[in-house]
C-alpha cells in the first residue's frame, strides 16, 4: 500500500533493501543527531518506525535538534558491513541526504522522547504529572505509539468478530436521565429547562435493554461511560466499554459469544486462547484464591483452617474463619521484612498479618507459634502443605474480609517471587454470583439503591438463577443470580448477566431492594413501561476496554493505553480541566435557578 503524499514518497518502514538505489523522500521527527567529524547521522522517526540518515554537509546538519520536523530527500544505500542495526526493520540501509527541509522547529524539551529511551524503565521517565501535562510529547515515545496502535487493532478485531456473528452497532445517547446504577452520576445542567439536569451514562444498561425490546436482537457498541466516584489508582472518571446484548439467549449463549470475541482480540498479538474458557464459582474463587477475580497464572491456594483451630486456646484464632496462605522459602527472611508485611496489611484495613516460620532445621518460630497447643503445632506443617524453610501467613475474623486479605497476600507473594508474567494469560469465568449483598458491605463504596439492607450484587435488572426464581425474595442472603464475570490475570475484564424481562420478577426484586413502585417509576419507569409491550428474554456482557487493552499490552496502568487520560482526582494536567466558568456562563447554565424565586415573581 502506497503512503505517497505531498510530503513523502515512503513511510520510514518502507525504506528497506527493496528500495536500495532509489531516491526517496521521508518526513518525520529528528529522533537523535550524532556528529562524527565531517559527517552527521540523523535518526528520523515517523509513526511507522525509524531510519538512519547520513548528512555530509555540516552546515545543513548543525542546526537540527531533537524533535525538529523535517523532510528528507536522498538515495537509499546499504549500510557499510558491520554497521547494520538488527533491532531496526530499516537497520540494513540508510538514506544519504541530498536535501533536508525543516518543516517545524522544536523548543527545548521538558523530557526526552527519543527511541533510544524505548527500553528505559518507568523510573527513568519523568513523573506521571509531567508526562500527562505534555501528553503530546509522551505519546511520541515508541511504546506509547505501539499501545495506541494495539488498541486500534483490537477494536478492529472485535468489530469484525461481532459483525461475523451478525451484530449491529448502535450508538446510544450520552445525555440521559439520572438513574441509580451504583456510583454517582456526572450531571449536566439543561440550559433550556432551568433547574433540570442531564446525566452522563455510567453504562448504556437501560438503553441497550430498550434496544432488545425494539427488536435489535444483537447489539454492540464501544460506549463512553462516566462515573463520579472517589479516586482510585487505576480508575478513570470517563472510560470505554465494549458493550454487547442479545435477545432469545441464555447465559451459555452470551459466554460462548464473548469467548469468540476475546479469542479474536488476543489473536491480534498472536496468542491462541484455549476455548472454552475454564469456569469457577464465586464461592470457590473466594475460598481458594481470596478474590472474585482470581489470578490463575500460579497456584498457592488458600487453606481453610477454621475446623483445624476449632478448639484452639489462641484467642485470635477463636473466630468465624481462620485461613492461611503459604510463602515458599520465606522462613529465613529477616524480622524487618515480616514487620513490613504488618504495615502492608494495615494499609488494607487489617490489624496485621499473623505468621509462623518453619525453619530449615525443623523449628516452628514466629509470634503465633507460642500461642498454639502442642497438637496444633505438631500438625500445622501438614495442614498448610508447608515444608521446612517455608513461612505461612494467617488471617482470622469475618470470612470474606479475611479471605480478601489472604488473597491480596497471595498475589503480593507471587509478585515478589516473579510469577506475574505479563505475557502469560490465564482466563477464567467466575459464575454463580449471589443475587444480593448487604448494603453495609465494608468493601462497597458505591451509593446504595433503595431503602433495604440488601443491594444488588450487579444491578437491579439481574435475573435470579433458575433454582431461585420462586424463592429468592424469601431468602435473599443465599439467592443466586444468572451473572458472570470474565477474569484475566487477576483483573476483571468485564461482566454481564441474564436480564429480568418479566414484570412479576422485576417487582419482587425491587421489593427486596426496598425500592417502591413510585420510586421505580420515577427513576427507570420508562424501562418498566417498555417491558409491558413484549420484552424478549435477553442477556449481555460488557468488557472494560481500557482494562482489556492494558492486559494485552502488558502495561502497569490503564492510563498508558488511553490517549489523554485523567490524573488523580479526575484532573487533566494537559488542559487544566476541571476549571471554573465565568459568571456569564454560570448564569446561562441555570445552575443557580431557584423555582421559589420564580413563584414570588
Amino acid at each position: 500500500m502506497s503512503h505517497q503524499t505531498a510530503y513523502r514518497t515512503h513511510h520510514v518502514n518502507e525504506v528497506t533493501e527493496d528500495v536500495v538505489g532509489q531516491t526517496v523522500t521521508i518526513s518525520g521527527w529528528v529522533d537523535r543527531r550524532r556528529d562524527h567529524g565531517g559527517v552527521a547521522f540523523l535518526d528520523v522517526r515517523d509513526a511507522s518506525g525509524l531510519v538512519q540518515v547520513v548528512v555530509y554537509d555540516e552546515e545543513v546538519a548543525r542546526p537540527l535538534r531533537s524533535e525538529y520536523v523535517v523532510q528528507v530527500t536522498g538515495d537509499v544505500r546499504l549500510r557499510p558491513e558491520g554497521n547494520e542495526n538488527s533491532h531496526l526493520a530499516t537497520g540494513k540501509v540508510e538514506i544519504v541526504a541530498s536535501k533536508i527541509d525543516v518543516l517545524a522547529k522544536s523548543a527545548a524539551l521538558p523530557f526526552q522522547v527519543s527511541t533510544a529511551l524505548a527500553n528505559e524503565t518507568e523510573q527513568q521517565l519523568p513523573g506521571e504529572e509531567t508526562r500527562l501535562k505534555y501528553r503530546y510529547l509522551d505519546l511520541r515515545r515508541p511504546q506509547m505509539q505501539a499501545n495506541l496502535k494495539l488498541r486500534s487493532d483490537m477494536t478492529r478485531a472485535a468489530r469484525h468478530a461481532l459483525e461475523e456473528m451478525d451484530f449491529t452497532e448502535v450508538e446510544t445517547p450520552t445525555f440521559i436521565k439520572s438513574t441509580p446504577e451504583g456510583a454517582r452520576d456526572f450531571l449536566v445542567p439543561a440550559r433550556l429547562v432551568p433547574g433540570s439536569w442531564y446525566a452522563l451514562p455510567q453504562s448504556p444498561q437501560l438503553l441497550k435493554q430498550l434496544l432488545m425490546v425494539s427488536g435489535v436482537e444483537r447489539y454492540y457498541q464501544l460506549a463512553r461511560c462516566y462515573r463520579d466516584e472517589d479516586f482510585r489508582a487505576d480508575r478513570q472518571p470517563e472510560f470505554t466499554q465494549l458493550d454487547m446484548e442479545m435477545s432469545f439467549v441464555d447465559q451459555e449463549d452470551v459466554m460462548a459469544m464473548a469467548e469468540k470475541v476475546i479469542a479474536a482480540i488476543w489473536k491480534v498479538r498472536g496468542y491462541d486462547v484455549k476455548l472454552p474458557i475454564q469456569r469457577i464459582s464465586w464461592k470457590d474463587a473466594m475460598d481458594k484464591y481470596g478474590s472474585d477475580k482470581p489470578d490463575l497464572r500460579f497456584g498457592n491456594q488458600l487453606v481453610d483452617l477454621t475446623e483445624y483451630f476449632k478448639d484452639t486456646p489462641f484467642r485470635v484464632f477463636q473466630a468465624p474463619y481462620v485461613g492461611a496462605v503459604l510463602y515458599k522459602g520465606a522462613a529465613d527472611l529477616p524480622r524487618r521484612q515480616f514487620d513490613a508485611w504488618q504495615e502492608w496489611a494495615r494499609q488494607r484495613g487489617a490489624k496485621g498479618l499473623a505468621y509462623v516460620q518453619f525453619t530449615s532445621d525443623g523449628v516452628l518460630k514466629g509470634p503465633v507459634a507460642k500461642n498454639l497447643s502442642d497438637a496444633e503445632r505438631e500438625g500445622l506443617k501438614e495442614a498448610v502443605h508447608a515444608e521446612d524453610g517455608d513461612a505461612v501467613f494467617f488471617a482470622a475474623g469475618a470470612k470474606e474480609s479475611s479471605q480478601l486479605l489472604l488473597g491480596a497476600a497471595r498475589v503480593e507473594i507471587a509478585r515478589r517471587e516473579g510469577l506475574l508474567d505479563p505475557k502469560k494469560f490465564a482466563f477464567t469465568w467466575v459464575v454463580d454470583f449471589p443475587l444480593f449483598k448487604p448494603t453495609d458491605d465494608p468493601d462497597d463504596d458505591d451509593v446504595a439503591v433503595g431503602h433495604s439492607k440488601w443491594t444488588s450484587m450487579h444491578h437491579p435488572f439481574t435475573m435470579p438463577s433458575k433454582d431461585w426464581i420462586d424463592t429468592f425474595d424469601q431468602d435473599p442472603e443465599h439467592a443466586m443470580s444468572d451473572s458472570y464475570d470474565i477474569v484475566c490475570n487477576g483483573e476483571e475484564m468485564g461482566g454481564g448477566s441474564v436480564r429480568i424481562h418479566r414484570d412479576d420478577i422485576q417487582d419482587r426484586v425491587l421489593k427486596v431492594l426496598g425500592i417502591s413502585k413510585e420510586e421505580a417509576d420515577e427513576k427507570f419507569g420508562f424501562l418498566l413501561e417498555a417491558f409491558k409491550y413484549g420484552a424478549p428474554p435477553h442477556a449481555g456482557i460488557a468488557l472494560g476496554w481500557d482494562r482489556t487493552v492494558s492486559l494485552l499490552a502488558g502495561t502497569d496502568t490503564i492510563r498508558d493505553v488511553i490517549a489523554f487520560p485523567k490524573a488523580g482526582g479526575g484532573r487533566d494536567p494537559l488542559t487544566g480541566a476541571p476549571a471554573p466558568i465565568s459568571d456569564e456562563q454560570r448564569a446561562e447554565t441555570g445552575v443557580d435557578y431557584d423555582p421559589d424565586e420564580e413563584d414570588e415573581d
